[in-house]
């Protein structure tokens, strides 16, 4: 982004930082002068620079104490924190297909990372008396698909709730957090699913994107949204031009919600 946003030498960790929404929050965040630590469970191909990498299952206890050490140790104290690591691998099939470990591994994946390092780094941010923090939910937490996402969608419900009632606590304090909910973002991994479906179908990429967008009920916008929209989205929240957002959602979703 080509406007100042006051984040030069911000302190910032970006969870799912190598891929999709989470590297282009780290790019739009490095863009505007922050110093990123970000994590992911595998090392990148390629070092970025002025980045560092901490590898981590944050779907684990234990990973999430690791970053919440190395954030620490690299940076000497967090700023910003951005919450994107997420995503599901329940099959579908509806509520019949979901056992307990297909509904832990999406609660593990979508809501407690989240809560886990906030609760390590929050401590030092009410301390300074300043700091943001960013929750990364989804649209599909309000426009659930039974076939495929009901877990997904509660999770990140679970999430948003315990988000709202964060910002409420810590608002006082001194610190922000929002959150952030995105539609269907073009990501490699979306890309990869709309190829797969043009090819069951036998049609082309352009086939295989309406194919996901008429599942959502259609995007009046036409097209999903890019990562990179979504992160100067973030970027923008997090700096003190928004220094009085808190306790709200950020949709951008192209209209597919059809509610006020």
């Amino acid at each position: 982004m080509s406007v100042d946003l006051g984040l030069e030498g911000a302190r910032a960790l970006v969870t799912g930082g190598t891929k999709g929404i989470g590297a282009a929050v780290v790019g739009a965040l490095r863009e505007a002068g922050a110093r990123v630590v970000t994590t992911a469970r595998t090392v990148p191909a390629g070092a970025i620079e002025g980045v560092h990498f901490i590898a981590a299952d944050l779907a684990t206890a234990e990973g999430c104490a690791d970053v919440a050490a190395g954030v620490v140790d690299r940076l000497g104290g967090v700023d910003v924190v951005v919450h994107v690591v997420g995503g599901s691998s329940a099959p579908g099939g509806g509520f019949a297909a979901l056992d307990d470990a297909e509904w832990f591994r999406e609660l593990n994946w979508n809501l407690m990372p989240a809560v886990r390092l906030d609760r390590a780094l929050l401590p030092g941010m009410i301390a300074r008396g300043s700091g943001v923090i960013v929750h990364v939910t989804s649209i599909q937490s309000r426009l659930p698909l039974p076939e495929s996402t009901t877990a997904y969608a509660a999770a990140k419900a679970a999430l948003s709730t315990y988000s709202k009632s964060l910002s409420k606590e810590v608002a006082p304090k001194g610190v922000r957090v929002v959150r952030v909910s995105p539609g269907w973002v073009e990501t490699e991994a979306a890309v990869a699913m709309a190829g797969r479906l043009a090819e069951q179908a036998g049609t082309d990429y352009e086939g295989g994107r309406k194919i996901i967008m008429d599942s959502l009920g259609g995007i009046p916008l036409g097209r999903p949204a890019r990562p990179a929209e979504i992160a100067d989205l973030i970027a923008f929240v997090v700096s003190p031009r928004a220094g009085a957002a808190t306790g709200t959602e950020f949709v951008m979703d192209g209209g597919t919600i059809p509610t006020v």
